[in-house]
């Protein structure tokens, strides 16, 4: 659901998902049309085995589609190498899982640090730029504490941290709040949101709680390899931001 006269982010026309072959073939997508435009924040739900999941993991270069096309801001992806798409990954992507993925003896800053070392950047740039990221998602002065001293909610704030830290395009979020209670889990998406709004993060987020699907601008039903049903909706209004 883009303006014709604005290319999408992301533009996926007939993507196929197809694993094994022969009588244990799984077809896991079968011809997904979706464009998610700059700037959206989308929710995508369905129920298990839908192909939402599998989804997510093509559009964040994770998995390659069996057949369809995919651009990326009008780069055609499936025609990349594996190390044009991990470098696509690397400079315009990040990622949010369920469970959290912190290193247990390493601190919420060295944990944050991670991509951009991988980026080769120097010590104190990202020193610097993974204590910004810690402050933006509220956890200034916790630099130096490990995962075991973080509750869950601040883990999955250092994680987000993380994914944000190289200023990504695009945010996938996959499950964000599944292992959180109802306090925490609201927390976490009103920052999501704020990092949308205020920051132009576009925000992809799996989920199968309608509750938090309730902070998305969009919402996009898979079902049977499908898309089902997309839907344009007010997001739940917040107060405050995060």
């Amino acid at each position: 659901m883009t303006d014709s006269a604005t290319p999408p982010l992301i533009r996926l026309r007939g993507i196929t998902k197809t694993y094994g072959s022969g009588s244990a073939a799984f077809q896991a997508l079968r011809g997904v049309d979706l464009d998610v435009a700059s700037g959206e924040f989308t929710a995508v739900m369905g129920p298990s085995g839908s192909g939402k999941s599998t989804a997510m993991n093509l559009i964040g270069c994770l998995d390659t589609p069996s057949d369809g096309s995919y651009h990326f801001r009008g780069v055609p992806v499936q025609g990349l190498s594996r190390d044009q798409r991990a470098l696509l990954r690397r400079r315009h992507m990040g990622f949010v899982f369920q469970g959290f993925h912190l290193l247990a003896r390493t601190t919420a800053q060295e944990n944050v640090e991670l991509p951009l070392l991988y980026r080769g950047e120097g010590t104190a740039q990202r020193r610097e730029h993974a204590r910004q990221a810690l402050d933006q998602v509220g956890l200034a002065g916790w630099e130096h504490h490990t995962p075991a001293e973080l509750s869950g909610g601040q883990q999955q704030r250092v994680a987000i941290a993380r994914a944000i830290v190289s200023a990504p395009t695009l945010l996938l979020a996959d499950e964000p709040t599944g292992n959180l209670d109802t306090a925490r889990s609201l927390e976490i998406m009103e920052l999501l949101v704020a990092l949308n709004r205020d920051h132009g993060i576009t925000v992809i987020m799996v989920t199968h709680e309608p509750e938090m699907a309730a902070f998305a601008h969009r919402v996009v039903h898979f079902r049977d390899g499908r898309v089902e049903r997309d839907e344009l909706r007010s997001p739940q209004p917040q107060a405050e931001p995060a």
